[in-house]
């Protein structure tokens, strides 16, 4: 029997120590880092793809420029509109709303506000919004499984306590209230401060973040697939992301804990209605985009907007009498 325990908690997932290093006077934080790292994967998986649907290299990282802002905006102020009462109700800092670095993105206010910088950026180089949103839709799931890993080095977002041996571990400081009011019996904090060891003091949960990880990779080689085998064209990709991401993250929201939107919603937590809404409206479209437009575009950039095949160089709008750039509405269809 000891022996069976010794090997069960030996085959749990450890939680880190330290979720920020000192180097110098610069704080350096997992979360952040891992952030970083799936941005920079996603551009660089969107320059590929966008290269292959006859872009230019360079254009992705342009516009990154603008989604990338834009969209940690809006995924922080997702969440703190979703979870306002940490922030702004009895005991709440409404400083602590700008707190990115403790976590707290959420992924749809994320892509709603990142695709408004990604069409203002597209329509300043006249490139055709559809097309280049399809481009960079797989990269984001990657960027996604990557950033998951920041609530590893933060002890947040697990789900609910689980004996299995894949269980993560997690420390009696970052027990949610939920946890906490169903199990009277844990230590207090002091207690576990003065003896780490304590019985009570760590205990395993569903390691949702993994979960989540490994969907997203899986759903990435799913769309790569089925782009590769029906030229996938006309925003079919990015709904096709849509539907796979929120597929994964109705089943894997429903076993967290976390204190964020505890209160369900006609028995479910807001996030899965989310996923639910849609991934009906991106199946909606999957099936109209396909009928009105089977195929995949010619043309990567607005009529006249094309990059010069010598120097690059994107040609800039013509200007009409009154002064106005002459940009059609093309910017926002891939027709």
């Amino acid at each position: 029997m000891l022996t069976d325990q010794i090997g069960l908690i030996a085959a749990t997932i450890p939680s880190p120590s330290d979720a920020v290093w000192e180097i110098g006077p610069f704080p350096l934080r997992g979360y952040a880092l891992c952030i970083i790292l799936g941005i920079v994967v996603a551009i660089w998986i969107g320059e590929k793809r966008w290269h292959a649907r006859g872009g230019r290299i360079g254009d992705v990282q342009d516009i990154a420029v603008w989604a990338v802002p834009f969209g940690l905006v809006g995924a922080r102020a997702y969440h703190v509109a979703t979870d306002w009462k940490r922030y702004f109700g009895e005991g709440g800092d409404p400083i602590e709303a700008l707190y990115v670095w403790q976590g707290g993105l959420g992924i749809w206010g994320g892509v709603a506000l990142g695709v408004l910088g990604v069409w203002l950026g597209c329509r300043r180089k006249g490139i055709k919004l559809l097309p280049f949103l399809d481009a960079l839709a797989p990269g984001v799931l990657v960027a996604q499984a990557i950033g998951r890993w920041g609530n590893w080095f933060n002890q947040e977002l697990y789900g609910r306590p689980t004996g299995l041996p894949w269980g993560l571990e997690i420390d009696r400081a970052h027990f949610s209230d939920h946890y906490l009011a169903t199990h009277p019996d844990v230590p207090s904090e002091f207690a576990c401060a003065e003896n780490p060891d304590l019985a009570g003091c760590v205990a395993t949960f569903h390691p949702t973040f993994l979960y989540e990880c490994l969907w997203n990779l899986a759903a990435f080689a799913l769309i790569i697939w089925l782009d590769r085998r029906f030229r996938l064209g006309h925003g079919r990709v990015m709904a096709a992301y849509v539907m796979a991401y929120t597929l994964g993250r109705g089943w894997i929201e429903y076993l967290r804990i976390d204190d964020v939107q505890l209160d369900n919603v006609l028995g479910l937590r807001f996030n899965v209605w989310t996923s639910i809404v849609l991934f009906v409206a991106a199946a909606a479209f999957f099936l109209w985009s396909w009928r009105r437009h089977p195929g995949r575009e010619e043309a990567a950039y607005l009529e006249g907007r094309e990059p010069d095949p010598v120097t690059g160089e994107t040609a800039e709008p013509e200007v009409t009498r009154d002064g106005a750039a002459d940009v059609t509405d093309e910017a926002s269809t891939s027709d």
